[in-house]
């Protein structure tokens, strides 16, 4: 198996293989890549969304677990960009079970964007792009001052 550079984000599941399942149902996600355990449980899986991967996993340390294992918490949140319509995309989800925190909104930058928890409180973002806006329309929406490439 040959993996391209770049960021994977790797998410961990009480119950991987539900994940694994929800993930297609809600977001799309395809399973690309899967061991498992003499149990058939879930040692290591990956999966694809456009030219992105995910890796999915089991709690399998102290420092690796679900935020249903740790009251709800998270330290990251997963931001995924699609091509195709948000509001529907968001429908797909909620059918499926993911909680929508934020419903779909047209964002200062041009990006469409929704929010919402899986079924083991992961929390992602997800968006599509509908307009081209500029640094200083950006601006101006936002009332915030945005620099590029400079602290």
């Amino acid at each position: 198996m040959s993996n391209p550079a770049g960021l994977v984000s790797a998410v961990t599941y009480r119950d991987p293989k539900a994940a694994l399942a929800w993930l297609e149902a809600a977001f799309g996600f395809e399973l690309t890549f899967l061991i498992e355990g003499e149990d058939a449980s879930v040692a290591h899986a990956e999966m694809s969304h456009g030219a992105s991967r995910l890796m999915v996993g089991g709690e399998w340390s102290p420092a690796h677990a679900s935020p249903a294992s740790m009251g709800g918490k998270v330290t990251q949140t997963v931001h995924i960009y699609i091509d195709s319509d948000v509001d529907a995309h968001c429908r797909r989800a909620a059918e499926a079970g993911a909680e929508i925190l934020q419903a779909p909104e047209t964002q200062f930058y041009g990006a469409r964007t929704y929010r919402c928890r899986d079924l083991e409180g992961h929390l992602w973002t997800v968006s599509a792009d509908v307009e081209v806006v500029s640094m200083d329309e950006m601006e101006a929406r936002s009332g915030l001052k945005i620099t590029v490439g400079k602290p």
